[in-house]
């Protein structure tokens, strides 16, 4: 478990914009996906999905998310949202993690959604684990409304992550981390 934790401590994303090919091929993709899945899961719902979004796909997404944009008025920064959607198109592999989250008698939909979570770092592990880097993105199109039908979601489903996965040769740097004490506490009473 040493090799483990030590991985853990330093686990650092690479910038999508970083990620060149290759990417994963199918059998990686099935292993990513397999150990994607290994999540707490209250009630063995499986509250998510996953797609693949390949180059083509991503282009379409890309130029219909730009024409929502446009018309949308009331989008502060336009360019960073340019930006922001630009990155759909670089790295290699986009695997996108959905949430399905939907009313249960026992088990609540935020557990459901943390679940959906977990998957999404279980597939930052498991795609570092095969020798690949990647990054968890969201971006302004997750959270508009009208951008549902252009990202194929279903009603009550979000996105929980669009991971970005590919090859890096460039080095990570460290960013500042919080200080556990700042975060950790011990209940008296």
């Amino acid at each position: 478990m040493t090799d483990l934790t030590e991985y853990m401590k330093t686990r650092r994303s690479s910038l999508s914009l970083t990620l060149d090919p290759p990417g994963p091929d199918d059998t990686q993709l099935r292993t990513i996906l397999h150990v994607a899945t290994r999540v707490p899961d209250h009630g063995k719902l499986a509250p998510w999905r996953f797609e693949l979004w390949p180059g083509p796909v991503r282009q379409k997404i890309h130029e219909d998310l730009l024409q929502l944009l446009a018309g949308l008025e009331d989008m502060p920064d336009r360019e960073k949202q340019v930006q922001a959607t630009r990155k759909l198109l670089h790295a290699p592999c986009v695997l996108v993690v959905i949430s399905t989250a939907q009313a249960h008698p026992k088990i609540p939909i935020w557990e459901q959604h943390l679940s959906a979570g977990a998957a999404c770092m279980n597939t930052l592990i498991a795609s570092n684990s095969l020798g690949f880097e990647a990054q968890w993105l969201t971006a302004w199109y997750v959270y508009e409304d009208k951008a549902r039908k252009i990202l194929g979601l279903k009603d009550g489903e979000q996105i929980a992550g669009i991971i970005h996965i590919g090859t890096s040769e460039i080095a990570k740097s460290e960013r500042p981390r919080p200080e556990i004490d700042n975060h950790f506490s011990i209940r008296e009473s």
